[in-house]
């Protein structure tokens, strides 16, 4: 279930609170750029006063009984002045916000990506990889982009608001009154047009993270669609969800294109009637007015209102933020099922010994999968696992890893409960390798070496000559410098699951764990890792997870798995004589049974 934050703007603006001193000097920039800039309706409105032979009353306070010219120079030097200002202050709430937006947008996407993380594996179960990733990148673009531009036009505006209506009531209230009249009735349209276009905005973020997710499946499987000619069954769900992203578009924009051209009506409106009745109040010659004031209202109320049509495409950005903040911050505030203990235990040093104490899970209530398992394991003995699938082999692993936490019982390690130890403690102790393996794009020695810190070249070269594959490496043109490719599409399955080996013998965990650690290797390499398995796990306790019940037949205990608990234990010997489910798989294996595994 996905998480969404109540007020997911005010948790954005509570996130930027680390920012603080960078909004500040930024909004200052911005406010103090925005006063500049409706200057210019002040200045012309004195220069026509000034040669109309009514200088306003401050300058004469400045320059004295100075002539008509001076007044007119001073006032050009004024010009000069704040139009060299006005840009300065441009260029600093510009560069301001721009670098802030980008500080924002890295820090939320390093937060929002180490949460990910910290998540436990069944969130990454429910979630579409494509939605995911459209959340790290487009949801924090969209959020970044907001902060660049939309931040400062809502800063701009208010400032225009204040200082406008200032400064025209100090002129002339009442023709201030008759100018703003359009203003309400712009503002309840922008209110309406907000509660209209926010669900279309939620629904556009919804289809570009299913979109985003088919186009990710699609590519990742697209040795799939080619091998069963899927082509065009593909590309019709591409285009069905793509259009589904157009339709919800066209949507928001069928109401996002009406908004501009509705509100220049109101505009208009309050601009005629401000000219109207200040050339009424001139020509009746009452000195309401002079000249140069009905100018500067002309240009100052154009200042106000023009700039509020913009209304609509700051709400547009402002619900395309808010839909985006609803999902970055789900992501980033949601509890996380598989908490770290407030104390934890101290491991290190360990000896190994794990003991699953009457251990019951089930990933569904209606569907169990191990029913109060007890295992115990001493510190450095070889345990097999194997049995039927679905007997929970797997599921006793990711138990152990903590990716799931038990429903009831416990998992100690060294006599210490699993969930008294940090996560990342846990796993930096137990060496992992899965049957389905994973290599990131990079070289053999950084796929080897991955996770580990200040590891030589003879230590990888030794980690892969006992997983027997040092042999393969050197006899590539770029030897262990060689890229894996694409999750290692550049090896064969063997040699990914070798490579794997190599990994968690490099690692040097005190517990290691084999999960169908054989499965893809060829029967000679088998043969040659099956040799060295003693030498894989000694000194180690190990978990040998396997089909090929070959790879097990020499550990100190084997555990048979079926029904959701233990039903055989014993060493290879003491399971055939008991001639039960072992010896029955055993005898499958080797040609003389007929029942499957």
């Amino acid at each position: 279930m996905n998480y969404e934050p109540k007020q997911p703007m005010m948790r954005l603006f509570r996130y930027l609170k680390k920012f603080r001193s960078d909004i500040i000097f930024a909004t200052n920039s911005s406010i103090t750029n925005k006063v500049l800039d409706l200057m210019p309706p002040l200045l012309v409105g004195w220069i026509i006063d000034t040669v109309s032979g009514n200088t306003p009353l401050w300058i004469i306070k400045v320059l004295g009984n100075a002539d008509a010219w001076t007044n007119a120079t001073f006032i050009a030097f004024l010009v000069v002045l704040i139009f060299g200002l006005e840009s300065f202050f441009e260029w600093l709430y510009k560069r301001s916000f721009m670098r802030l937006a980008q500080k924002v947008q890295h820090d939320l996407r390093m937060d929002a990506y180490n949460k990910l993380q910290s998540r436990e594996i069944a969130y990454f179960e429910e979630q579409r990889t494509g939605n995911l990733m459209s959340i790290l990148n487009n949801d924090i673009n969209q959020l970044e982009r907001f902060l660049n531009t939309s931040f400062n036009d809502i800063v701009q505006l208010l400032t225009l608001f204040i200082f406008a209506t200032f400064v025209l009531w100090n002129v002339s209230w009442e023709l201030a009154l008759i100018g703003m009249l359009p203003i309400p009735c712009i503002l309840i349209g922008s209110f309406f047009y907000q509660k209209k276009i926010a669900p279309r905005y939620q629904k556009v973020r919804e289809a570009v993270g299913h979109l985003s997710s088919r186009l990710e499946n699609n590519i990742s499987g697209i040795l799939v669609i080619k091998s069963f000619t899927a082509e065009k069954f593909e590309s019709q769900r591409v285009e069905a969800v793509s259009n589904q992203y157009k339709e919800v578009n066209y949507d928001a924009i069928k109401l996002s294109a009406a908004f501009v051209p509705l509100i220049r009506m109101f505009i208009a409106i309050g601009l005629a009637a401000v000219m109207l009745i200040g050339s009424y109040w001139i020509l009746s010659g009452n000195g309401k007015l002079t000249v140069g004031e009905l100018t500067f209202f002309a240009m100052m109320i154009q200042r106000i209102l023009w700039p509020v049509t913009r209304l609509g495409q700051v709400f547009d950005e402002y619900e395309r933020a808010r839909a985006s903040a609803r999902r970055v911050f789900g992501l980033m505030d949601a509890p996380n099922a598989i908490p770290d203990p407030t104390e934890p235990q101290n491991i290190q040093g360990i000896q190994g010994s794990v003991h699953l104490d009457k251990v019951s899970f089930s990933y569904h209530p209606d569907m169990p999968i191990l029913h109060e398992v007890d295992l115990p394991i001493k510190a450095g003995e070889t345990i097999g696992l194997a049995g039927t699938t679905g007997a929970g082999k797997t599921t006793l692993i990711k138990l152990l890893l903590r990716l799931y936490d038990v429903d009831s019982g416990s998992i100690k390690i060294d006599g210490i409960d699993i969930r008294q130890i940090n996560k990342h403690e846990l796993r930096r102790h137990i060496g992992l390798v899965s049957q389905d393996v994973y290599l990131f794009h990079g070289s053999i020695f950084e796929n080897i070496a991955y996770g580990m810190d200040a590891v030589t070249e003879d230590e990888v070269v030794q980690a892969a000559t006992q997983a027997q594959l040092h042999d393969f490496i050197i006899s590539l043109p770029n030897s262990y410098q060689t890229l894996v490719g694409e999750r290692g599409i550049k090896l064969s399955g063997g040699q990914r699951q070798r490579l794997s080996i190599a990994r968690a013998i490099l690692k040097n965990a005190p517990i290691l764990i084999l999960d169908e650690a054989t499965s893809s290797v060829d029967t000679e390499t088998e043969r040659a890792i099956q040799e060295n398995l003693h030498q894989l796990t000694q000194g180690r306790t190990a978990l040998i997870i396997a089909h090929r019940l070959s790879t097990i037949r020499h550990a100190n205990r084997i555990i048979i798995l079926s029904g959701g608990g233990i039903v055989e234990q014993g060493t290879h010997e003491d399971l055939l004589q008991q001639n039960g489910i072992y010896a029955d798989l055993w005898n499958v294996q080797i040609g003389e049974g007929t029942v499957g595994i």
